[in-house]
Formats: structure tokens, sequence, C-alpha cells
């Protein structure tokens, strides 16, 4: 099994902050481009956040001017700190690499995602 981890979720109230943690193995993070994505029901997974091996960060309309990307290469782990929270970015939140990290499963190739992280935004 490959590792890819997501953690720092929870029951936020509007207007507070979480900070998300990736701990991923090194095959998904070394030298690539790293991400967070988020998933809110009845809707497709997005891009929230890109950031280079080097640093260099973007970001989506779903997490500019809020949130804020960044990686420890040491540690293959990779964080999401995301403030002044709103309902609607109550969804699972998902790292990987961008494009998704893909691997051999029944016959196919196939994106690998971890479980996710739950963040609810909600008084």
């Amino acid at each position: 099994q490959v590792q890819l981890v997501e953690s720092g979720g929870g029951l936020v109230q509007p207007g507070g902050s979480l900070r998300l943690s990736c701990s991923a193995a090194s095959i998904i993070t070394n030298g690539n481009l790293m991400a967070w994505y988020r998933q809110a029901p009845g809707t497709k997974r997005e891009l929230v956040a890109t950031i280079t091996p080097r640093g260099i960060t973007y970001y989506t309309d779903a997490g500019k001017g809020r949130f804020t990307i960044s990686r420890d290469n040491a540690k293959n782990t990779v964080y999401l700190q995301m403030n002044s929270l709103k309902p609607e970015d109550t969804a699972v939140y998902y790292c990987n690499r961008n494009p998704p990290y893909r691997r051999w499963g029944n016959g196919s190739l196939n994106d690998y995602w971890g479980q996710g992280t739950q963040v609810t935004v909600s008084s």
C-alpha cells in the first residue's frame, strides 16, 4: 500500500481556521508538483492549490486569499492552512500529486487517492 494520509480536518465555526496535513510516500512527493483537492457532496473533486518542489504556489478561486499551501520535502509532507473558513468550504479534502498518482489495479491504471479528511464549517 502506498502511503497517502490526510489529517487535521474537523468541525469549525465560520471564520475559523484549520491546518491540514498530508503524509505521503516519497514516490508520490519527490520532485513532483503536489496539490490539495476537495470534494463537496454531490460535486466533482476540484483543485484547491498546488506547490512545486521548490515552493512556488498556485491557488484556484477556491483557495485564493484564505488558504496557504506549504510542504516539507524532508518529511514528504504537505500542509494546507485554511483561514476565514466559510460554510461553502465544507468538503472532504485530499492531497495528491498534480496530476494524481496512478497505479495498476484490476487490470487498469487508476488514480490513487487517500481517504481524505472531512472539513465541516458550520455554526
